[in-house]
């Protein structure tokens, strides 16, 4: 099984009572991985194959097609990492 952060490049937070997490794909990881987000998440509203607007466990985020992602309301970075293992391996 390959770990998280052969996927994940950067996680970058914003500020706020309820924090949304920025995530940056590998460049060479980024097509793996939104195929596997593509087909675990379900997906709300698509514009072309450019961005996706996506829940999973409760999540709502918007995935796009350059490997960035950004999760909405959620409480920390645990929480983060537990939805991106779920995604991603």
């Amino acid at each position: 099984m390959i770990p998280l952060e052969d996927y994940v490049a950067r996680i970058e937070e914003t500020c706020g009572a309820e924090k949304d997490f920025i995530v940056i794909f590998k460049y060479d990881k980024k097509d793996d991985a939104i195929k596997k987000i593509l087909q675990k998440a379900k997906k709300e509203k698509a514009i072309s194959t450019i961005i996706f607007e996506l829940t999973f466990q409760d999540v709502s985020f918007r995935l796009y097609g350059t490997g960035k992602a950004i999760f909405r309301n959620l409480k920390d970075k645990n929480g983060l990492q537990k939805v991106l293992s779920d995604l991603l391996l």
